[in-house]
C-alpha cells in the first residue's frame, strides 16, 4: 500500500456502506443473521461461537457481524461451568487465529513489498488487539508488507488470556459493557482517529520525499 491512509479510508467507506444498507433495509442487521444461525445450530454453542468470532475477525466482514457481543450474550445466557469457559475460550481463540491467517494472506495478495519495516513491535500488536476489527486490519497490513508470519501465532497466544478475561469479566459485570465496544459511533470514532493519524503520516512522508528529490 503506497499510502498509510488507504486502509482506514477503505474501512470508513465499508462501515458507512454497511450502515446505509442496513438502515435502508436492503440487508438485515448482522445480529439478526447471527440469531438465525444460533437457532439453526441449536445446542451447538461451540460451533456457533466459532463461526461468529470467525466472521467478525475477517477484514471488512467484521463491521457487519457484532460477533464478540453476540458471543458474550450466548455465554452469559448459557451460565457456563468452569470447563465450559475453557472450551469456549479455545473456540474463540481458534476462530480469531484462523481469521488472522485469512487476513494475513489477503494482505499478501496485494503484493506490496515497498517500504519494508523492521519486525513487528509487540506494542503495535497489543494496540491492534484493542478490538477484533482493528486486529483484522493489522494482520492484513502485516501480510501486505511481507512481515513474518510469526505475528499470527503470537496474536493467537495473546488471545488466550484476552478471551478468558472477556468471558469471565462480562459474566461478572454485564452484557451492556460489551455493547459499548460494538457501538457504531465508537467504531466511527476509532476509524476517524486512525485515518487522521494516517493522513498526517502520509503528508510528512510526501514532504520528506519531495525534500530528498530537490
Amino acid at each position: 500500500m503506497k499510502y498509510a491512509s488507504f486502509l482506514p479510508l477503505s474501512a470508513l467507506v465499508a462501515l458507512s456502506l454497511i450502515q446505509f444498507l442496513v438502515g435502508q433495509g436492503f440487508i438485515p442487521p448482522g445480529l439478526q443473521i447471527l440469531e438465525s444461525l444460533e437457532t439453526a445450530l441449536d445446542q451447538g454453542i461451540y460451533v456457533v461461537i466459532f463461526l461468529i468470532i470467525l466472521l467478525e475477525s475477517i477484514i471488512y466482514v467484521g463491521f457487519y457481524f457484532p460477533g464478540q457481543f453476540f458471543a458474550v450474550i450466548l455465554v452469559v445466557g448459557a451460565k457456563p461451568s468452569v470447563m465450559d469457559v475453557v472450551y469456549l475460550t479455545l473456540a474463540m481463540v481458534f476462530a480469531a487465529t484462523l481469521g488472522s491467517i485469512i487476513n494475513y494472506f489477503l494482505g499478501k495478495t496485494t503484493k506490496d513489498k515497498q517500504d519494508k519495516e523492521s519486525d513487528t513491535k509487540l506494542r503495535h500488536l497489543l494496540l491492534a488487539m484493542i478490538h477484533i476489527n482493528s486486529l483484522a486490519f493489522f494482520m492484513f497490513s502485516q501480510g501486505a508488507y511481507n512481515k513474518s508470519f510469526k505475528v499470527v501465532w503470537l496474536a493467537g497466544l495473546l488471545n488466550l488470556p484476552y478471551y478468558l478475561l472477556l468471558i469471565a469479566g462480562t459474566a461478572v459485570l454485564s452484557e451492556q459493557v460489551m455493547s459499548m465496544a460494538e457501538n457504531t459511533v465508537l467504531l466511527f470514532s476509532l476509524i476517524g482517529i486512525w485515518l487522521t493519524i494516517s493522513i498526517i503520516y502520509d503528508v510528512r512522508k510526501h514532504r520528506m520525499t519531495q525534500a530528498k528529490a530537490s
